[in-house]
C-alpha cells in the first residue's frame, strides 16, 4: 500500500542563475547524513518513488531535501536544457552544504531525468553515493541511444531501482553499481513498498556502514 508523503518541515526558494529552485526539506531529528533528490522531467517531488525514497531515508536517520528545478517552480512542464538543470542542481547543493545540511555527508539522486542530473554532477557536488530511480537508459525503442555512460562515469556507490517493464530500458549492474528490479514500469507506482525496502537495505549496507 502506498503511504502518504512525509510533510516537509521547511520549503525554501534558492536563487540560481536560471531562476529560483525550491527545496522541500525533511529534517531528521538527529541526522546521520542527508539525501538530496531531484524530480523527473515532467513531474514533481510528490512522485511515488520519491515519496518511497524519502520514507526509507528518514527511517534510516537521514535528512532529505527534495529539489524542484527552476522550470518547474516557474510553472513550466517542458524541462530546461541539461546544462541548465546541472548548473541549478549544483547551486542548490552548494547552498544545502553551507546551511541546512552543513557538516553532513550528502548523497545525491532522483527519478528519471533527476537521476541523470545527479549522475552527471556527482563529482562536482562531491556526492558520497548516488540513488537512481527509474534511470532512463535510452529513449523508448531506441537502445542505440544509450545513456549508460552517465552511470559508468560515477565513481561512488550507485543504486538503480528500475521497473521490470520500463520502456526506457534496464541498466546493467556494474562495479559499485547495484541494480534492483521491482514490479511495474517507468512510474515505479506498482510496488512502492519494494522501492522503500530496496533503498533502505542499500542505505544500511553501503552508505551508513561507512559512517
Amino acid at each position: 500500500m502506498q503511504g502518504r508523503a512525509p510533510v516537509a518541515r521547511a520549503v525554501v526558494d534558492v536563487a540560481t542563475l536560471h531562476g529560483p529552485a525550491r527545496v522541500h526539506l525533511h529534517a531528521a531529528a538527529v541526522p546521520r547524513a542527508a539525501l538530496v533528490l531531484g524530480h523527473g522531467a515532467g513531474g514533481g517531488v510528490t512522485a511515488p518513488d520519491l515519496v518511497a525514497a524519502t520514507t526509507a531515508a528518514l527511517a534510516q536517520g537521514l535528512s532529505v531535501a527534495l529539489v524542484e528545478q527552476p522550470y518547474r517552480v516557474a510553472g513550466r512542464r517542458s524541462p530546461a536544457p541539461a546544462k541548465q538543470l546541472d548548473a541549478a542542481w549544483v547551486t542548490v547543493l552548494e547552498w544545502l552544504r553551507a546551511d541546512p545540511l552543513a557538516g553532513l555527508m550528502l548523497l545525491a539522486g532522483g527519478r528519471s531525468s533527476g537521476a541523470r542530473v545527479a549522475c552527471r554532477t556527482a563529482a562536482d557536488t562531491a556526492a558520497a553515493a548516488v540513488l537512481c530511480l527509474a534511470f532512463p537508459l535510452h529513449p523508448p525503442g531506441r537502445p542505440d541511444r544509450s545513456r549508460l555512460g552517465e552511470l559508468t562515469a560515477v565513481r561512488v556507490p550507485v543504486l538503480v531501482v528500475q521497473g521490470e517493464r520500463d520502456p526506457f530500458g534496464m541498466p546493467p549492474p556494474g562495479r559499485g553499481r547495484k541494480v534492483v528490479q521491482v514490479a511495474g514500469d517507468h512510474s515505479l507506482r506498482a510496488d512502492p513498498g519494494a522501492v522503500t525496502a530496496a533503498i533502505g537495505s542499500w542505505l544500511r549496507r553501503v552508505v551508513l556502514s561507512s559512517l
